[in-house]
This record gives structure tokens, sequence and C-alpha cells, in this order.
């Protein structure tokens, strides 16, 4: 419940400063309400970390799929980095930038973008692909999606973990879930 009321704090403070943007805006009246939501923002966001069991903000997901096609073809198909965004809403672009380097953006909330780089650490053709994010990532991530044939010849079976710390730790992730940027 606590990082719901800096989630709010958060879009509080959004739409404070799209509305700087009205020619019709008292801007001294908008920025004193800024600098106020700014100063609750700010406890909210201390109690919410003293009161969460790890107010890190770090988050884990694990999912699986079933697709109906041969293990080479869908192992190419990922491997293939920018063709990502395809099917995952949330990336905007992916650009390879090396044999293992690549650099994406992503959709956050209230029409931002997130960017960072990432470094392929593990490519075991048709096995196994793992990943980190490189230094200065606004998106610290890791992860792994491994391949394996599905019972009964029904195609290839997906696993994809991920771990990320996203920016404003829990609080990012309210904000995301919120606008449906959350991966």
């Amino acid at each position: 419940w606590a990082w719901s009321r800096v989630a709010g704090d958060i879009l509080d403070f959004a739409l404070l400063g799209s509305a700087l943007s009205s020619e019709e805006a008292d801007r001294g009246r908008l920025l004193g309400t800024m600098a106020a939501v700014a100063g609750v923002a700010l406890l909210d966001l201390q109690a919410a970390r003293q009161l969460s069991p790890n107010g890190s903000g770090h988050v884990e997901r694990a999912q699986a799929i079933t697709i109906s096609r041969p293990i080479d073809e869908v192992y190419r198909f990922w491997r293939n980095l920018e063709n990502l965004p395809v099917f995952m809403s949330h990336l905007k672009s992916v650009r390879v930038t090396g044999d293992r380097y690549s650099h994406w953006i992503a959709h956050g909330p209230a029409r931002t973008t997130v960017a960072w780089d990432a470094e392929i650490t593990y490519d075991r053709p048709n096995e196994m692909i793992a990943w980190r994010s490189l230094g200065s990532s606004q998106v610290r991530n890791s992860g792994e999606i491994r391949f394996s044939q599905a019972p009964a010849g029904r195609g290839t079976q997906v696993h994809v973990k991920i771990s990320y710390q996203p920016p404003l730790g829990a609080a990012g992730v309210a904000v995301a879930k919120l606008f449906g940027e959350e991966p």
C-alpha cells in the first residue's frame, strides 16, 4: 500500500508537469504545488522503503510458453534481437551494435522511454541465451531464455527468466503497471 502512495505522487507530479505547458497556467502556483508534491513524495518514498521487506524494488519474472515451431527456428528468431519488439509490446526498439551487444529502448509510463545497453553473456544455439545490462543503463537487468522440445512434438517450449531494477525501484514498477508498461 505504501508504494501506491509513491506511485500516486509520481503521477501527480507528471500531471502537474504537463499542466505547466498550458498557456493559461499560473506557473507560480504550479511550481509551488510541484515543490509540495515532491516533498510529500520523498516522505512517502522513505516510508515505503522502511515498510517493505525488500525496499530495493528489484523485480524478477519467469514465464514459459509453447510455440508451434521447431527449436532452431524459434532460437534464430529470438537471437535476432531486433525481432523482439514484434511481440514484446513494452519495447520500442532493439538495435544490435555488435556480435554480443545491443541498445534497447522501452516504453515507460506517461509517454516516457527508458534505454539501456546489453551484452549477451551466454549463447548456446537452440538451447539458451543469457544477457545482462551494461554499466550506466537506466534499467539494470539480466536474464535467460531456454529452449526445449515441447511434449508430444508440439513445437518448442520457451522459458524466460528476467530480473531487473526499474527506474525509481518499486515505485517505478507501480507506475509502469498503472500505465500498462510493466514487462
